[in-house]
């Protein structure tokens, strides 16, 4: 029963990451296309600088980025590193969903195919133990 518990929980940090993580990069994304973001001459950096913390896409993408780190902590603390991160690579196609939907870009057949090569060897790896050592205590 604490076995199949486990593996729910890591199962719903894996799709929390693979939602927030490319939500988050998206978000950002949208905010800092609606600024022109300028270095120099120094003014120009700050004026950029306001304009990024009054954006509520940049808040937005930040939160949903902080939210994908907790859910990574997590999956990482209940699951091996060799399962968490290909498993994680799902994201690939929310990020090409999201691409498409909210910032309006055009993904091509190919990278479509690319994604799904990446869902099959997902599919593998997924197949096998999420969880094949042994805590050990730290010395």
């Amino acid at each position: 029963m604490a076995q199949r518990l486990r593996r729910l929980q890591t199962s719903v940090a894996i799709a929390a990451m693979i939602v927030a993580g490319p939500l988050g990069n998206v978000l950002l994304g949208k905010g800092m296309r609606h600024l022109h973001p300028a270095l120099w001459p120094p003014p120009a950096l700050l004026a950029t600088a306001q304009a990024v913390f009054v954006s509520p896409f940049i808040w937005l993408g930040i939160a949903s980025l902080i939210a994908f780190f907790v859910a990574y902590m997590l999956a990482l603390s209940w699951a091996d590193y060799s399962y968490v991160q290909p498993a994680s690579s799902l994201a690939y196609g929310v990020v090409a969903l999201l691409s498409a939907l909210l910032l309006g870009e055009q993904v091509t057949p190919l990278r479509w195919a690319g994604i799904a090569v990446i869902c099959l060897g997902v599919f593998v790896v997924g197949r096998t133990g999420h969880k094949t050592t042994e805590r050990t205590p730290l010395a």
